[in-house]
């Protein structure tokens, strides 16, 4: 277990230098002068180019990703010309925010891709089997953005149930975390139909069923516990696509996280800002693709099995 997770961190190590290096490249690719956009268009070139010599822009390339490499590694991510302080400073006050979506969409979404899933898995190929996935295909094909639009239109401008934007209450909170729990549901369902489907076949339901217990005490107690392995291992691999999608949600509702804030520097060519944000996201996501691979062995003897030898 111990070599395998230090194995994945070492990987990992090369997945964030990777990440940094993308990043480097894609902002500064980008059309646009960081100096000009922040001084506005009557800044004289004197101006432009005295605040672009002291962003450390006016060096050549390869320089600047020496040094950004270097005050990555010493944990400096450089300041925000724009807000006027640490970058990351800045993207760890928003990061709760995201957080918060976060986890309420994936409890959203496993509570009801579980409930979804055990119905349709229990009797595949019947009625509610075929709707379930009807159901699943259209919540994975339907754009983020135009779910959240759909929503505000339905709960907030015609209802009236809930807000449409902002934060303050946990009634701002459900929109947003349903909107960014929609795909993911889909995802959660129809793994664990096929997952149960699979079980219900297994040699120990129907050693279960010849004691004569009920079905819904063989799908409960026997099917959905050997059934819940993969998904638990989905969800933590899907949390860090979550925080990526919460970029389009945040925007949408108005969410004051890390979706929000980065767009605002992707505009404003805050280069400390964006870079910040994809790193921590990326040591987010390894972070939890991690625990996922231990989950995993934990819960599949047989893979717990393999890993020891």
């Amino acid at each position: 277990m111990t070599r395998m997770v230090v194995r994945r961190l070492l990987i990992g190590v090369f997945v964030m230098w990777g990440a940094a290096s993308v990043i480097f490249v894609i902002v500064r690719a980008a059309p646009g002068d960081p100096a000009a956009v922040f001084l506005g268009p009557d800044a004289s070139k004197e101006q432009i180019a005295r605040l672009t010599a002291a962003l450390g822009l006016d060096r050549p390339l390869f320089e600047q990703y020496v040094r950004y490499l270097g005050d990555v590694l010493n944990l400096n991510f450089g300041d925000s010309y724009r807000l006027g302080r640490p970058a990351m400073e800045a993207v760890l006050e928003r990061l709760p925010a995201t957080i918060d979506l976060t986890l309420t969409a994936t409890c959203l979404a496993v509570a009801a891709g579980l409930l979804l899933g055990l119905v349709a898995g229990s009797r595949p190929g019947g009625a509610v089997d075929r709707v379930v996935s009807a159901a699943t295909i259209a919540l994975q094909s339907f754009p983020t953005f135009w779910v959240g639009i759909m929503l505000v239109l339905t709960f907030a401008l015609g209802l009236r149930l809930l807000p449409s934007a902002g934060v303050g209450t946990p009634a701002h909170l459900v929109l947003p975390a349903v909107t960014l729990a929609f795909p993911f549901t889909a995802i959660v369902a129809r793994l664990t139909r096929s997952s149960v489907t699979e079980a219900m076949r297994e040699p120990y339901v129907q050693t279960a069923r010849s004691k004569g217990l009920s079905n819904r005490q063989v799908l409960l107690g026997h099917a959905l516990r050997n059934s819940l392995i993969p998904v638990v291992t989905i969800v933590g691999l899907q949390m860090g696509a979550l925080m990526g999608g919460a970029v389009i949600v945040e925007n949408v509702f108005a969410w004051p996280g890390l979706g929000s804030l980065v767009v605002d520097a992707v505009a404003n060519r805050d280069y400390a800002v964006v870079q910040a944000v994809t790193l921590l996201i990326a040591g987010i996501v390894m972070v939890l693709n991690i625990v996922a691979d231990v989950l995993y062995v934990r819960l599949d003897p047989r893979i717990r099995t393999e890993v020891k030898s």
